[in-house]
């Protein structure tokens, strides 16, 4: 009697199978449409053709003209929506022309009215602004000019970043080390299992506990000037970053063929030095990738710096100063602005620039894990 395969023969484990794969090909779907719409969104200040001069935005049409323009031109020419439109009456029209009239006359004045604020160059360097006596790097999306130089930003994000992979890495590979290497089977199952329960504290708890607890308690100490800065979110996005950098470490480091280790012991070798000498330089491609990695996961974090890092649009190269991230400028400002507005735009470029880094930042981790896999399977 024959051997009955394919699905009629196991009709539950072929519509598991179907299940399984329809959901991975929707998750891969999602991923693909979120980066979609975030580069939609963002398109019109990528290829430059969205002018944000303020004198653009403003142009005038008297109020007696009112009544010429077509219920579609009014709309536009106001920036309504349509339930907006259909609830507003007629003076309440002309109050709204009136304020723009007065608003162009304001903004006519200045010399800045004029500057494309969502151009590269105002994006990327510095300008002497009509309320600057020098060019500055400044991000102030909510003033009569917009300003919206993201370089404030980008030294925040990486200022955050930086201390919290000093902070975190050289715990996270010592602890992979010693439990992976050093310490007996019966301390690894509690050890490993313990450090990354971390991952499952929420990141606004952390935020939270830095800012209530840890932010009074490193003042005390170090006493620099203001409560909430880079290096407060730097420490908070370390403990977050652990067990992401320990686990990956922990998995490199275990995959390294226990004949290393053992051909070490064989000539006379100790524990420590052959961990030490042996297993971590075979190691090293996965150790990159964990830091890699935990690179990524610090740059993404929303909350923590949200809550820790004191919100402040500055270019400063001081760790103690207030900071602000990518991150938490999204998260702060994207529900405040207009849809479709040059500061919504703006929000989404931002959202795109961060996930090329993520995205790249993955991609490289991957890459040396691969590496690593390779090496220790003796391929090339």
């Amino acid at each position: 009697m024959g051997i009955r395969r394919g699905h009629k023969a196991r009709p539950l484990e072929f519509i598991a199978e179907k299940i399984i794969l329809a959901v991975s090909l929707t998750a891969i779907a999602m991923v693909f449409l979120i980066f979609l719409f975030v580069g939609r969104e963002a398109l019109p200040i990528l290829t430059g053709t969205l002018n944000s001069a303020a004198t653009q935005e403003t142009r005038v049409i008297p109020v007696e003209d009112m009544d010429k323009l077509s219920p579609t031109q009014l709309q536009g020419y106001l920036g309504l929506t349509d339930a907006e439109f259909k609830n507003l009456d007629h003076d309440a029209m002309k109050a709204l022309m009136e304020v723009r009239i007065e608003s162009a006359s304001e903004t006519s004045t200045d010399k800045d009215a004029t500057v494309n604020t969502v151009g590269w160059r105002s994006l990327l360097l510095p300008r002497q602004w009509s309320d600057y006596d020098r060019p500055v790097y400044v991000w102030q999306p909510v003033s009569k000019i917009h300003k919206y130089n993201i370089v404030p930003l980008v030294v925040g994000t990486l200022k955050t970043t930086l201390v919290a992979l000093l902070f975190a890495t050289p715990l996270a590979l010592g602890a992979a080390l010693y439990v992976s290497q050093l310490t007996s089977p019966r301390w690894k199952e509690w050890l490993k299992p313990a450090i990354e329960m971390l991952s499952a504290i929420p990141s606004v708890v952390l935020g939270a506990f830095a800012a209530l607890l840890l932010a009074t308690t490193l003042q005390r100490v170090f006493g620099y000037q203001y409560r909430l800065n880079a290096f407060l979110a730097g420490i908070a996005l370390g403990l977050a970053s652990i067990p992401v950098i320990f686990s990956i470490a922990e998995d490199a480091l275990t995959s390294v063929p226990r004949s290393f280790t053992q051909g070490a012991l064989a000539l006379g070798a100790s524990r420590w030095t052959a961990a030490w000498q042996i297993v971590v330089p075979a190691a090293i491609p996965g150790l990159s990738a964990a830091v890699i990695l935990g690179f990524g996961r610090c740059i993404g974090e929303t909350m923590v710096v949200l809550i820790a890092s004191g919100n402040a649009a500055i270019l400063s190269p001081n760790l103690l100063d207030p900071a602000r991230t990518i991150t938490a400028t999204i998260a702060a400002e994207l529900g405040e602005t207009v849809v479709g507005g040059h500061h919504y735009r703006m929000l989404f470029v931002l959202g795109t620039l961060l996930f090329l880094v993520t995205f790249l930042t993955n991609l490289a981790g991957d890459l040396v894990m691969d590496r690593l896999k390779k090496r220790l399977e003796g391929g090339r």
